[in-house]
C-alpha cells in the first residue's frame, strides 16, 4: 500500500526552472510508449525504525489498460489499477480518478499532467533530469513535504519524503517497451474488468 500512497498523492542545470518551462524540456527526452513495464526496488524509512524496509517486484504499465505492480519479495503481492478501479488481495477498492492521472504520469512519461496538483521546480543536463513537487493542496501538504523524480529517457527514481518524516525510496531499472502484454500480463487485467 506504501506504492498506492506514493502514486495517489503524488531534470540537472545550474538554475532552478518554473514548471512549464523545465517540463517543456524534459517531455521530449522521456519515452511515451503505449505498454512500458521493468523491475522496481523500494525502501521504506520509518522514523521509529533504525532499518529500512526493503521491497522488490515487477512493474507493468499499458496506457488503456492500467498498472501491475507485482511485489515479489519479501512477502508476494499484486496491486492492479486501472482508470476507475484498484484492486488487491483485500478486494476491489473505486478509484479516484486523480489516482489514473498520477500513475499515466509517472509511468507513461506524461509529467506535465503532474502540474495540475503540485508546485514543480527542477534542473536538467543533456541526459539527465531531476524533479521536485511540492503540493498545492493544504491536505495533501500534510501527508506530502515534497516528491523528487529523477529519470533520464525514462523515470529512474522516485523519492516521496513525507510530513511526518517518513521516506519512500523507489528505483526503476530494466525498462523495456514491448510491442504487446503477455498472455499472464493480459489475464491480470481481465480482472480489472467488469
Amino acid at each position: 500500500m506504501i506504492i498506492l500512497r506514493v502514486l495517489l498523492l503524488i531534470l540537472l542545470s545550474l538554475n532552478n526552472c518554473i514548471a512549464d518551462d523545465v517540463l517543456a524540456r524534459i517531455t521530449p527526452q522521456l519515452s511515451q510508449k503505449t505498454i512500458t513495464q521493468g523491475l522496481f526496488q523500494q525502501e521504506k524509512r520509518l522514523k521509529f525504525l533504525n532499518k529500512p524496509l526493503l521491497s522488490a517486484g515487477s512493474f507493468s504499465y499499458d496506457q488503456s489498460k492500467g498498472v501491475i505492480w507485482k511485489t515479489i519479495t519479501p512477502i508476494p503481492s499484486l496491486l492492479l489499477v486501472n482508470d476507475e478501479h484498484l484492486l488487491t488481495a483485500q478486494g476491489e477498492q473505486a478509484l479516484p480518478p486523480a489516482f489514473a492521472r498520477v500513475f499515466k504520469a509517472l509511468l507513461g512519461g506524461e509529467l506535465n499532467r503532474l502540474s495540475e496538483g503540485f508546485e514543480i521546480t527542477g534542473k536538467e543536463q543533456k541526459t539527465s533530469w531531476q524533479l521536485q513537487l511540492t503540493p498545492k493542496d493544504e491536505l495533501l501538504k500534510k501527508v506530502i513535504k515534497t516528491i523528487l523524480l529523477s529519470g533520464d529517457s525514462e523515470l529512474r527514481l522516485l523519492e516521496l519524503q513525507e510530513a511526518n518524516s517518513n521516506l519512500t525510496r523507489i528505483k526503476f531499472s530494466e525498462i523495456s517497451h514491448p510491442d504487446r502484454l503477455s498472455n499472464e500480463q493480459q489475464a491480470e487485467f481481465e480482472r480489472l474488468s467488469p
